[in-house]
């Protein structure tokens, strides 16, 4: 459990800017988020306010009269702060608290406090501070020591509090550390990887609280923690699995993505979804139970073609089916995105069918070659076990035989630099 349970909660406001003609339920579903967002991070929401328009207005989001009306608000729901749900420029954000003497807050603000409550590694740890310290340094006029001595709590801790009285020139110096530090650990992190070469590897992914973890916990049998909270799990865990032709594999679990996700958050955290950058199948988990489901998809495929990997294979998993009652939503799913499995993590409903599919996937994604290395050549074979996953070697008389899988994306690296010892075609079986 976090620090947030140890102080008193906070109360806050929420506030949006919507746009005129917007759905209204797609409105609310978004403030709904931005509860939960608030409840992780230790906050009561006890009023909501929006304003219907055309752009935010430039100095105060809202219009003169809007922030009049949200002045009223907070004389009737007395509360701590006001948490917009679209990110503020520093200069509404010090006009709006000087209009309202209460702090001011947006979604991204929100986000990294979560972070910065959960994370518990020591990566974890770095990635966030680097991430707070990105979206603080141009919100440093905001006089940070103003705000934590008047306000505290939610969006002013970390950074907030120990880097409170350092210029623009100290958060850059303390920023390239943190940079220094993270290229240190991800170079552990390739070392312990060499070890897992040769293994399927497979990453879950998918919008937050959608139940990879515990999905994770009923396909490798392992403990894996579980909370049903936003962003519960920051750090990638690893695990390994069996598939049904008996090979062992690796899966990995990841941060949760969101809307509006901050974009210090998704370059920080490249590294711990480096994971996910590497994995051979990406098993895409989505709470079929939403009502939004598919919007959520839509934000992860941005998320992810942010990050370079939408060209991985994907498997669509469809969990919490346990929770669906009616029957054509499922047959819908299923048509609109073929391929997808639909499973129950919670009760471990349609676990086989979806290692299968894992198997088949795994199989598709790459093909297989046999290379044949003549000893006079032998000083290449090195490279190979480096820029290649080499699956079996049989060293016979005049040559070397390596039996090699390509993932479809290495494939014309693969033919410039290799072709000319491949003697078998694509397909091959991996027996020698």
């Amino acid at each position: 459990m976090h620090d947030v349970g140890l102080r008193p909660r906070e109360r806050a406001i929420i506030a949006a800017v919507v746009k005129k003609g917007a759905d209204p339920e797609v409105v609310r579903e978004h403030l709904d988020e931005l509860v939960l967002l608030l409840d992780t991070a230790g906050a009561n929401v006890v009023g909501r306010i929006t304003q219907e328009r055309e752009r935010p207005d430039i100095s105060t989001a809202f219009g003169k009269g809007k922030v009049q009306e949200l002045k009223e608000l907070l004389e009737l729901n007395p509360a701590d702060m006001v948490v917009f749900d679209d990110e503020l420029s520093p200069a509404q954000v010090r006009n709006l608290e000087k209009e309202l003497s209460i702090k001011v807050l947006d979604r991204s603000g929100v986000i990294l406090d979560i972070f910065a409550a959960h994370a518990r590694s020591v990566e974890a740890r770095t990635q966030v501070e680097l991430a707070q310290l990105e979206y603080l340094l141009p919100r440093l006029t905001r006089m940070w020591t103003h705000l934590s001595k008047q306000f505290g709590g939610i969006g002013t801790k970390g950074p907030g509090e120990t880097q409170i009285e350092t210029d623009r020139r100290m958060y850059r110096t303390r920023m390239q550390r943190l940079r220094e530090k993270l290229r240190d650990i991800d170079a552990q992190r390739v070392v312990q990887r060499k070890g897992r070469e040769g293994l399927p590897r497979f990453a879950l992914v998918g919008y937050t609280n959608a139940g990879k973890s515990s999905l994770m916990r009923q396909l490798t049998q392992a403990d894996v923690f579980i909370e049903d909270r936003l962003f519960a799990t920051l750090d990638t865990t690893v695990r390994s699995l069996e598939l049904p032709s008996g090979q062992r594999a690796l899966i990995s679990d990841t941060v949760g993505f969101i809307r509006k996700l901050p974009p210090q958050l998704v370059a920080s955290f490249r590294s711990t979804l480096s994971e996910t950058l590497e994995a051979d199948v990406l098993l895409h988990v989505v709470d079929i139970a939403h009502p939004h489901f598919r919007d959520h998809i839509r934000v992860v495929q941005d998320t992810l073609e942010a990050l370079g990997t939408l060209d991985t294979p994907q498997i669509l998993v469809f969990n919490k089916i346990d929770l669906i009652d009616d029957r054509f939503l499922i047959n819908d799913a299923e048509a609109e995105y073929p391929g997808c499995v639909f499973v129950s993590a919670e009760r471990g409903l349609n676990m086989l069918r979806l290692l299968q599919r894992m198997q088949e996937a795994y199989d598709e994604s790459a093909t297989m070659h046999v290379l044949e290395i003549p000893y006079e050549d032998m000083r290449i074979v090195s490279k190979m076990y480096e820029d290649l996953e080499v699956l079996h070697r049989l060293d016979g008389e005049s040559a070397i035989r390596l039996s090699v899988r390509i993932p479809s994306d290495k494939l014309p690296l693969f033919t410039s630099r290799y072709g000319r010892y491949a003697v078998v075609s694509e397909s091959t079986s991996l027996q020698s």
